[in-house]
């Protein structure tokens, strides 16, 4: 696609060949959601798909379009997961063999599902953009005809197919539709079907911050590559948008929304309230944008129209997002409070919190005079966090909010109580590394042994991302041979030893 001409995109739309594989999946009202949000809020459910994503529109009509000759070559792709899925069903249907190039850290879920559809699957690198070049190469020795996942115009038309449906099945032309985008393949054809046929709706791309591909890209004007990818949402954890996407995207986004972690997680679990069902970060992408649009006053008032996709999360990833689905939709706090070492200290501070409902509450006596309490409680929304901040200071007790600090989300809820000596200085570092089979192994025998370990901590969440938090004693103050030892490790790193939550609780 040299330029970009809507009325073209449009055509290939309409004459996409998607519905061999692909269902007709219902724009649904979620009465619960449109009331709590104040708007009528329509869900497009693609996590009904067979394969649990709108993604087996683009391949399909991918595949479709393949010249007998092609089909006998095979066909290859990259994918986290559910563009494989597209294209190993559609390569099962059209009878050409699949090969799918995945990382390392991509769900089991997702793995297992491509190889049940007959595709074969190799794992290769830590993330999208090295399993795409292991797929590229792949190609070119072997003949093999690339599909790729968002950046192809049959793709693109395939995707496409969402707006039309939207449109046909809506009693009323909406106000605004939210698209969950990584690459932009959904977003830029969903907008091309709608803004070719009714212009004044709004098409509202909305990405994790992590992950700002579209966002980054618009800035600058030219396809930009992100420094890095939290790939908290590997359904759209993506470095680089396409380039035909992005100048899709130009002339049909109107806006972009960026979310947090936390705030998707909340609304992973909206979705399963609305529809029960579990789906993964990028699935409940959209709708986490529509809730954060609404809290900012920024949403459309009428109908609201939401895409729902991606139903392949790793059962052991759900305790991650519940854990923080209630902090992300501000139904939770995490505060950390200083209250005198005195007789009727703590009553007074129960008595602040009135009648809450404590989620969490971890003390250990450290000094005479005050006591770091770190406490979680139950609240109904955002709005809350202040009223029980200014509760506390009516009882002359100084709170300081948590409930976005990643080292107290992250570590400190499971682990306050522990103060090194305070004989060694101490110094406490955060580590990422892909969670991959002996990854943890490879940090613990890559550290150098000289210095001596004050505090480790590592939970498995079932995220593509492991966490460990490390504290080190330097005897000499040499900080600065410590952090080229460890940036030796080749995983990244930033230091923590001037957090709040480190010296409320940790520090000696």
């Amino acid at each position: 696609m040299s330029k970009v001409n809507l009325h073209d995109l449009k055509a290939r739309i309409e004459a996409a060949n998607v519905y061999a594989l692909a269902k007709r999946t219902p724009c649904e009202l979620a009465p619960k959601l449109s009331l709590e949000l104040g708007r009528n809020t329509w869900l497009k459910r693609e996590d009904m798909q067979d394969v649990f994503s709108f993604k087996i529109r683009g391949a399909t009509n991918r595949i479709a379009g393949l010249t007998d000759e092609e089909r006998a070559r095979g066909v290859c792709a990259a994918s986290a997961g559910n563009h494989a899925q597209g294209v190993a069903a559609a390569g099962a249907y059209y009878n050409t063999a699949a090969v799918i190039f995945m990382p390392v850290t991509t769900p089991a879920i997702k793995v297992t599902a491509v190889e049940s559809l007959g595709a074969e699957t190799r794992l290769v690198g830590d993330n999208y953009d090295e399993a795409c070049k292991a797929a590229l190469d792949y190609a070119e020795e072997t003949g093999a005809v690339f599909i790729h996942p968002f950046d192809e115009t049959d793709v693109i038309a395939g995707q496409g197919t969402v707006g039309r449906e939207i449109l046909e099945q809506m009693p009323r032309t909406p106000d605004a539709v939210y698209v969950c985008t990584g690459g932009g393949g959904l977003v830029s054809g969903v907008g091309a079907w709608i803004k070719s046929v009714s212009p004044k709706t709004r098409i509202i791309a909305v990405e994790p911050k992590g992950a700002p591909t579209l966002a980054t890209s618009l800035k600058a004007g030219v396809p930009t590559p992100l420094e890095k990818v939290d790939s908290f949402a590997d359904g759209v954890a993506v470095k680089l948008i396409g380039t035909n996407t992005l100048e899709i995207a130009k002339l049909v986004v109107d806006e972009v929304v960026l979310v947090s972690n936390d705030e998707i997680c909340a609304a992973v679990k909206d979705v399963f309230e609305a529809t029960r069902t579990v789906v993964e970060p990028a699935g409940a992408l959209a709708l986490a944008g529509l809730i954060k649009h609404t809290r900012d006053g920024q949403a459309p008032e009428g109908d609201c129209v939401v895409t729902i996709s991606g139903a392949n999360v790793n059962f052991d990833r759900i305790g991650h997002m519940v854990e923080r689905a209630e902090l992300g939709a501000g139904e939770e706090m995490l505060f950390a409070a200083a209250i005198p070492e005195r007789p009727g200290a703590f009553l007074n501070f129960c008595n602040a919190m009135g009648r809450r409902p404590v989620t969490e509450f971890n003390y250990r006596y450290a000094e005479s005079e005050i006591a770091h309490v770190l406490v979680g409680i139950k609240t109904r929304d955002l709005d809350e966090r202040a009223k029980v901040i200014s509760d506390m200071a009516s009882h002359d007790i100084t709170v300081t909010d948590l409930s976005q600090d990643r080292l107290a989300k992250r570590h400190l809820r499971h682990m306050v109580g522990g103060r090194a000596s305070a004989d060694i200085p101490e110094v406490l570092f955060r580590f990422e590394f892909p969670e991959r089979p002996g990854a943890l192994t490879d940090f613990l025998v890559a550290l150098d042994a000289r210095w001596n370990i004050s505090l480790f901590h590592y939970r498995n969440h079932g995220n593509s991302t492991g966490h460990v938090l490390c504290g080190f004693q330097v005897p000499n103050g040499d900080v600065d041979e410590l952090e080229e030892s460890l940036a030796k490790t080749g995983y990244p790193m930033a230091v923590e030893t001037d957090s709040k939550a480190y010296e409320y609780f940790l520090r000696a």
